[in-house]
Order: C-alpha cells, then sequence, then structure tokens
C-alpha cells in the first residue's frame, strides 16, 4: 500500500538506522525542503549595527536590511550589553518599521472632535510649543504667599518613557527645569 513518489527507505527511522544516526539529531530526519532552507539574514545586503529602543538597557541589536528594508533584528554578539542576546520585546523590533498598521503621520484630533486629521509636522510641532508656553504662562509662581522666590510652573510636567537613552532624558530634563517644571517623572522608575 505504497503511495506513489514515496519511497519507504526514505522514512525518518529508516534513514536513522540505515546512516548510524541513532537519536535523530542529524541528516537523517531532515526533509528536503529543511536541506533547501536558507537563513533571511544571509539574503540581506546589509547588517547595521542598531540599539535595541524599548528600554534603557541598550541591547546591541544586528539589523538585516534587503531591498532598503527590514527583514530581521538579531542580538548583536559584538554588544558589551547583550552579547547578542535580546528579550522578546527586542527580538520583535523588526514589526516597529514593518507593521502595516504603524503610524507614519502626525494624526491630531480637536477636543470633542470624532475624527482623527494629519497635520504636518512644523504645525504640529508650532501647536506642541503654543500650547506649552501657553500653559507655562498661565501657571507661572514667580513667589510664594511669603514672598519666598519660586520661579516655577505646576502648569507643565513630563513623563519620559524608558524608551529614550539616557542622553536623551538628561537632555529632556534640562528643557523641563529650565522651562520652571517640577514635575519631572520618567517611566523607568515607575
Amino acid at each position: 500500500m505504497d503511495r506513489p513518489g514515496i519511497n519507504p527507505l526514505n522514512w525518518p527511522v529508516l534513514r536513522q538506522l540505515r546512516t548510524g544516526d541513532r537519536l535523530g539529531r542529524g541528516p537523517a530526519v531532515e526533509s528536503a525542503k529543511t536541506k533547501n532552507l536558507v537563513a533571511r539574514t544571509v539574503t540581506a545586503d546589509r547588517a547595521v549595527q542598531s540599539v535595541c529602543p524599548f528600554c534603557a538597557v541598550g541591547c546591541g541589536q544586528k539589523v538585516f536590511v534587503k531591498d532598503e528594508r527590514v527583514i530581521g533584528i538579531e542580538g548583536d554578539p559584538d554588544s558589551p550589553i547583550s552579547r547578542g542576546r535580546l528579550c522578546p520585546k527586542g527580538a520583535s523590533s523588526e514589526q516597529l518599521v514593518n507593521n502595516p498598521l504603524r503610524q507614519t503621520k502626525v494624526r491630531y484630533r480637536a477636543p470633542y472632535a470624532t475624527d482623527w486629521q494629519d497635520l504636518d509636522r512644523d504645525t504640529a510641532i508650532d501647536m506642541i510649543a503654543d500650547r506649552f508656553l501657553q500653559a507655562r504662562r498661565d501657571h507661572w509662581q514667580d513667589t510664594d504667599g511669603h514672598g519666598r522666590p519660586l520661579r516655577r510652573t505646576l502648569g507643565v510636567a513630563s513623563l519620559g518613557g524608558a524608551t529614550l537613552d539616557n542622553e536623551e532624558n538628561y537632555l529632556i530634563k534640562k528643557l523641563f527645569t529650565a522651562a520652571g517644571a517640577i514635575q519631572v517623572e520618567n517611566q523607568a522608575r515607575i
């Protein structure tokens, strides 16, 4: 009851016995499809060193690019921090650039509106700056009730993310402190 084109001598168990691969961990258990598989990283045009964007650890990544598209991300064995390892989030960071649902435009929803609208980047930055300055101006406290200097605002706060590196968080802290904000926190500490 042999099917046409199927040779029982090529069954994995018989190949194991015939080739001496008794534990079935070698070529005896490889199918023709498996033998012809090639890693995506081998077909890449280039590999670029990067840093994982998910937390403040700074694990090294090798980003494999083919036809100007990210095709895979692996841990960078040359990284003294992660030594070639990535956590599940770091290993899935390829989805950050290749996800079809990724937002690539600045979206804005006005107060009480139900629909989003696309804005150009410069308009969005101007809106943020105007609101930042207005909130700072509206809530500025120059002195307390006893005349002691405060020079602060409670109308502006910052909650940073752990996806930023130490240098970026340092600059954000300096910016908000210079603007008089005293409520500056980072998600990595919470």
